[in-house]
Order: C-alpha cells, then structure tokens, then sequence
C-alpha cells in the first residue's frame, strides 16, 4: 500500500467487517437453536437441517449475483436508464482474489452475504413443523439474494435513488431486510396452512408446546448477540467527511456517510432491547415466548433510526412496536387462521414496516445523505422530491418512509411470497403430505431423534393425531 496511513485504515477496515461477520454468525447458531426448540421432537433434524442449508444456498446466491445486484442497480430505474455490469462482484472478477489491490470487497461480500441469510432464516422459522426443505430453498433464494438487495441497492445507499430522490432512512434495515422477510413469510403462509392440530373445532387456536424452552431461550440470546454485529456491520468504521480543501476529520459514518458515534448506537441498541422486553414481559403477562421475542421487536422497530435517535425516543418506539406487534399477532391469528410458529411476521414484518415509517416521521428534517458519502443527483435532476435542506440535500420525510417501506414490505415482500409458494404448491413442493407431517418430518434423515416424548407433547400428538385423520 502506498503509504502507513492508507495502509492503516484498510487493515482496520478489513479486520472490521471480518469481525462482523464473525459476529453475525451467532445470529444463525441463534436461529437453528431457536427453530429447534420450538418444533416438536419428531421434527427436530428436519427443522435443523432446513434451517442450516439456507446458509450455503443463500450464499452461493450472494457469490452468484446477490452482490452484483447490490452495485450494478443503486441508481436503476430513475436515477440511470443504464445498468453497469462490470462491478467487480462478478464471479470471475479479479477484484475478488485474494491480491494486494483489494483487501475490502471479500470481507463487504461475506457481510452482505449474512444478511441475506438471515432474510431466508427468518421466513424458515414462520413455517417450520410441514414445509418442503426443497420448496423453503427456493424461496430462500429468492429472499435472502434478492427480495431484500433491491431495496438495499436504491435505499440503503448513499448513491441509492430512493435515499436521493426519497429521501429514505433506514440505517439498519427495519424496512429493507426485517418488513420484506416478515411479509414475504405472510405471503408463504398464507398457501402453507396451519399446522394440523393448531385451530380447534371452534375454530381457537391452540398452544403447540416447544420440545425444549432452554433451546428456545439461549437461541434468541444468541440473536441479540448477532444482532450486534449486524449493527456494526451496517457502520462505515472510519472515514474522511471534511468537505474538500478542509483539514481531515475522520468518524464512524451510518450507511449514508453521515457522521454517528458508536456510543450513541449502543445506547439506543441496549434501551431499545431493554424496553422491548419489558413491554412484551408486562402485557403478555410473563409469557416466556414473547418476553424473549420482545428483544426483537424492540430492536427492529427502532432499528430505522437508531443511529441518530436520542435514546429517549429509541426507547419510546421500542414499547409502542412491541405492543403492536403482540396485539395484531393475536388478532391476526384468530381472525385469519394463520399459523406462524415463531411469530416472525409480526417480529420481522409489522415491527420492520412500522421502524420504517416511524423514522421518517422521527427524523424528519435530517439530511438523507451526507455531502462525502458519494455520487448526489443535482437538484435539476430531480433530487429530493419531498425536500431538500439549505445545503440542497435531501431530507428525511414522513412521505418518502412511507412509501418506500411499503413498496419494499407489500412490492418485494408478500406479493413475491404469495405468487412464489403459490406456484411451488401447484406443484406439491410447497408442504408435505399429511401422512408425513403426523409421524412427523425427521423419518426421511432420522428414525427418531427422541424417542420418549414430554407429557405436553404427547398429549398434543394425541390430539393431532385424532384431528389429522380426516385429512389423510
């Protein structure tokens, strides 16, 4: 490298994302532990296998054309007629071998990658207990490397066109990832069906006892600790924002250049966990489940702003989310017969569109993107279409969230998810038979994974059994 400084920053930026990703790693052992815990034991190896083959799927994808996406579209269809195809993320970019010229784009690859994985890992739990591994694989294909990277290419950008032209805000991707997941799991479920067993003759459902609650807690914790490299990974380490000719001034920026502090970020990260669980633990009345998963809730409502949030308001959308989100889980179940096991719809896709909206209207009047973070369409092309700040940039507004979250959740998320498991239902890839989901999923890897089941289970297979007759 041509001097110590330049030299210095690289490395620290390499070792940064690998660190990340390191990290984001956990999230995944979080998710099989927590899926497996879950579903019942004559389920077990099949839930863990599905879940685990989502990470080389997704990321041969990634390696594929997940990340060419991510590059080439950022400015497509509005900003640019024109499409770039050489961005250096082709599989036979030289870009990609290990040489002295580039030490960034593998580790930036590896982390996109884990999020994409995580995209598929949260629909795999909504469906676990009577999907096809081969259908859940298509779909995870489809969610984990591209349902979300389009969004991410216009919005999650500095160069994006909807953080240009939008306005959009959302650091660390409430709306992009969380709502296009959560939603494209309500699309799935939809064809899916409940789970044999899980809606009485009155038509009320009924409580599917997990098979191990310490999997089911210790996975989650483990998602909160993936959660924070996640975070990181969604930060520029270290980076230049003086305006040329001006001394250097070198901060941690967001995804859009903007100056943040990883102190601010922590704080907002452990409030709006602690109030997520807080609220879930206070008006589920202590119900372990939603204790856990309200960690979740609470982070992904937040998450939009959570880079420039004072911790106060963190807090604030944290509580509002979560009550949203155990409130309309309920109501949604009931009324509509919708069997989701972990409950990531409303985890991921309620509080994911509800973190993209609330940000717009919590940061309204910021700038959208900051003077050094790259490429800005000059306002006589157009630029800040719902307004832009004394400097001419664009600013963050209620309208731009809006629309942009829901484009993301509705447009990529459950239209897709619906047409998609529609079509793999046509052809029986999408559940299994009903003969096989009552002796349950593990025969085709195991012959029993447990074979003495706990009272509550047993109990319940009694009861499944009895209802599953007449559908065989």
């Amino acid at each position: 490298m041509a001097d110590q400084a330049t030299a210095m920053l690289t490395l620290f930026t390499e070792f940064y994302f690998f660190l990340t990703i390191v990290l984001m790693f956990f999230i995944h052992i979080g998710f099989c532990m927590y899926e497996v815990g879950v579903a019942r034991t004559k389920n077990v190896q099949h839930t863990l296998l599905k879940n685990a083959m989502a990470i080389p799927v997704v990321g041969l994808a990634f390696f594929l054309f997940g990340m060419w996406i991510y590059i080439s579209l950022q400015q497509w269809p509005v900003g640019s007629s024109t499409v770039s195809f050489a961005t250096g993320f082709e599989p036979w970019s030289e870009k990609l071998a290990p040489n002295l010229s580039d030490r960034i784009s593998g580790v930036f690859w590896g982390a996109f990658a884990l999020f994409g994985m995580t995209a598929a890992s949260i629909v795999s739990g909504s469906i676990i207990e009577r999907a096809k591994t081969t259908g859940f694989l298509v779909i995870a294909i489809y969610v984990g490397a591209v349902a979300w990277v389009f969004p991410a290419a216009w919005g999650w950008s500095g160069n994006g066109w909807m953080t240009q032209y939008l306005g959009f805000h959302d650091q660390y991707c409430s709306a992009v990832l969380h709502s296009v997941s959560g939603f494209a799991a309500l699309g799935i479920l939809i064809n899916l069906g409940p789970r044999i067993g899980k809606f009485g003759p009155d038509s009320a459902p009924r409580e599917i006892p997990a098979h191990n609650p310490w999997m089911v807690t210790v996975g989650l914790f483990m998602i909160y600790v993936g959660f924070f490299g996640f975070y990181a990974a969604c930060h520029i380490p270290m980076a230049n924002i003086a305006a040329e000719g001006q001394p250097a001034y070198w901060t941690a920026t967001n995804i859009y250049g903007f100056p943040i502090t990883l102190s601010g970020v922590t704080m907002n990260f452990l409030l709006a966990l602690f109030g997520g669980m807080m609220t879930a633990y206070m008006i589920s009345g202590g119900n372990a489940f939603w204790t856990f998963s309200g960690g979740l809730t609470g982070l992904i409502s937040a998450s939009a702003g959570n880079d420039l949030y004072h911790p106060v308001i963190a807090l604030a959308i944290a509580v509002v989310g979560t009550i949203m989100a155990y409130y309309l889980h309920n109501w949604v179940e009931k009324t509509f017969k919708l069997d989701d096991a972990v409950g990531a719809v409303a985890v991921h896709g309620y509080c994911g569109l509800f973190g993209g909206i609330v940000a717009g209207f919590a940061l309204w009047g910021y700038p959208a993107i900051y003077p050094s973070a790259g490429a800005l369409v000059s306002l006589s092309e157009g630029a800040g279409w719902f307004g832009t700040n004394a400097e001419g940039l664009p600013i963050v507004t209620p309208m731009g969230n809006i629309i942009c979250s829901l484009v993301f959740a509705i447009g990529f998320g459950f239209i897709p998810g619906y047409v998609i498991s529609l079509i793999l239902k046509m052809f029986g890839l999408l559940r299994v038979d009903p003969k096989v989901e009552l002796t349950g999923l593990d025969g085709e890897h195991v012959g029993a994974t447990y074979p003495n089941l706990s009272g509550a289970e047993a109990a319940f297979e009694k009861l499944q059994l009895k209802e599953g007759r007449s559908k065989v």
